[in-house]
Formats: structure tokens, C-alpha cells, sequence
């Protein structure tokens, strides 16, 4: 299994420091510990640029901005056809990593709308959570009508997932790199903290009382967990994962398959982690299979046949 990333990889110094103060207080008092982890999972910033290779199409968008809980969010457009396709970035992510899809979709002539949540890409604000992703998810509709697809990436697809499951209208999902449930987020997190499990049941605990203070703990976990609560039936799901993913394991996406059965494909790719997965030909390819002809679409492009061969990572 490839190693997952420790924090030290790419924080910054003052953000180590606090990783290391967390692991210090875990020694003595695990509910301090989370304590002091659970501002470092909630923070989105700093906000991501915008790559170079994806820079012409998000110059090309054309702008408009909604607000979301009170926050202005940055929302981009671009083509003109009847059918929308949705748009919905990761955790620390921005709309302009779709650039791939864009370029992909918009010449087969499909109109695509994507926002910033709060705190990421050209969006403002210094904290986000899944609600501002619903709450954007659910005012675009509301502009645009039912959507043909929605694709979602990492954070970005637990949230499409959700929303689909709660009443958004679509034709059909993609999970790319997609989370299966919030509770693998934190628990993943304390494991690259490398705090205790004692430390994690208090995070856990926290996170849910820091950001749905009404509701039952496990029914919050409930709500956020796509395989135990599938799309519609009559709304089919592509997944797409990279078998060497350290953001994300693999096994995320068998997990939405698995729950999903016969209505979902799952095309593994290799080489192309986390983010490049987005542009990697594979992906593209069953995009494009997925939006214009469904899961047949896909069957006849041969990759989600060979995809159901492969074995969880």
C-alpha cells in the first residue's frame, strides 16, 4: 500500500509546529490533543493558484458570484449548450483544476458551471465545511435547473454524492477520486497526525459538535456515508480512482462500487495519483463515454469492463 503523506510533507513550519504540539498533548490527555487538531482539519487556506496549464481556460470562463451562507462564492461558465454539467472540487481545491473536463465537455458542446466554496480558489472566508458545498450545489440548481451530470472530485464528490442522495436533480453522477463517507476523512487525518485512537474518537467527536451541534454523532456519520446511503436507482455512477492515489485509497471508490452494484462503473487508473487523475486520457475518455451515453457508454469504451477486474487497493 503507498504511503500517505505525513503533514510535514507540505505545511507550513507554524502548522508543524502545531502537529507536533498535537502528538506532544496526546501523550498526556487525548482530549487535548484533539483539541488542538481539530482547527488544523477545519482550515481550507491557503488558497490555491490557479496552475499555468489550466490558466486559458479559467480566463475564458465567464464570472458570476452567489452567496452561500452568508459568503460570496466565485462561480465560472463556460459553453453554451442546453445541458448543464456540474462542477465540484476537493478539499483545498479550485474550479480551474477541471480545466481537462472543460475542454473535454465544452467541445462536445455542453454547458459546465463550477464554484469556489468558501475559503478556496477566488472564493472568500478562512473556514468551510461540507454545508457551504450543498448550499452552492443547491442555489446552482436552482439557476440552472436539473443537471445532466455532476462530477465531483475527492471532498467535492462526497458532496455531489449527498447532495444527489438529498433531492439534487441529475442524470447521472462521476466520482472522481471521490471520498466514500466523512468519517474516512477524519480518521484518515489523525492517522497522518499519527494521534491515538482515544485522540480520534475525541475528534471525531468534536468535529461533530463544532459543526452540527443539534445532531446525534453517529447520525451524522449516517448522513455522510454515500455507500451506506446509495444514489437513487435511477441515477447511474461512474468512479474513478487512481490505484497509487495517497490522498484518497482506492478502496474509497471500490467501497461506492461495491454499494452501488450494477448501476456504477469504476475505472482504475495508474500513475496519475490524486490530482493529475483529473487529465489522465483514462479519465477523460470514460467522462465523455459516461455524459453522452450513460453506462452503456461506458461498457462499449471497454473501460469499465476492464476496470471490474481490477481488485481493491
Amino acid at each position: 500500500m503507498p504511503r500517505r503523506p505525513r503533514p510535514e510533507d507540505t505545511m507550513h513550519p507554524a502548522v508543524i509546529a502545531a502537529v507536533a504540539a498535537a502528538r506532544t498533548a496526546d501523550r498526556v490527555s487525548p482530549r487535548l490533543a484533539a483539541r488542538l487538531a481539530l482547527p488544523l482539519f477545519r482550515q481550507a487556506g491557503p488558497a490555491l493558484a490557479v496552475r499555468e496549464h489550466d490558466r486559458a481556460v479559467h480566463e475564458s470562463a465567464r464570472r458570476s458570484t452567489i452567496t452561500v451562507r452568508g459568503r460570496r462564492v466565485a462561480v465560472s461558465e463556460w459553453g453554451t449548450g442546453a445541458d448543464v454539467v456540474l462542477l465540484a472540487h476537493g478539499w483545498r481545491g479550485r474550479a480551474s483544476q477541471f480545466a481537462p473536463v472543460v475542454r473535454e465537455l465544452r467541445a462536445e458542446g455542453y454547458r459546465l458551471v463550477a464554484f469556489d466554496a468558501p475559503a478556496n480558489g477566488d472564493s472568500g472566508g478562512r473556514r468551510t465545511d461540507i454545508r457551504d458545498w450543498l448550499a452552492a450545489i443547491e442555489l446552482l440548481q436552482a439557476q440552472h435547473g436539473r443537471f445532466h451530470t455532476i462530477i465531483g472530485h475527492s471532498f467535492g464528490a462526497l458532496a455531489a454524492l449527498t447532495a444527489v442522495h438529498e433531492g439534487t436533480a441529475t442524470g447521472g453522477v462521476v466520482a472522481i477520486a471521490g471520498v466514500s463517507r466523512a468519517k474516512y476523512l477524519i480518521d484518515a487525518f489523525a492517522e497522518r497526525l499519527e494521534l491515538s485512537e482515544a485522540a480520534k474518537g475525541a475528534l471525531r467527536r468534536d468535529f461533530v459538535r463544532g459543526v452540527f451541534p443539534q445532531a446525534a454523532e453517529e447520525s451524522v456519520w449516517e448522513r455522510f456515508d454515500a455507500a451506506a446511503r446509495p444514489l437513487p436507482g435511477d441515477v447511474p455512477l461512474l468512479l474513478v480512482h487512481d490505484a497509487a492515489d495517497r490522498e484518497v485509497l482506492a478502496s474509497e471508490s471500490h467501497r461506492l462500487h461495491a454499494a452501488h452494484g450494477e448501476r456504477s462503473r469504476l475505472v482504475v487508473t495508474r500513475g496519475s495519483g490524486h490530482v493529475r487523475v483529473l487529465g489522465a486520457d483514462p479519465t477523460l475518455d470514460a467522462i465523455d463515454a459516461f455524459v453522452s451515453g450513460g453506462l452503456a457508454g461506458v461498457d462499449e469504451s471497454g473501460l469499465g469492463h476492464q476496470a471490474r477486474a481490477d481488485t481493491p487497493a
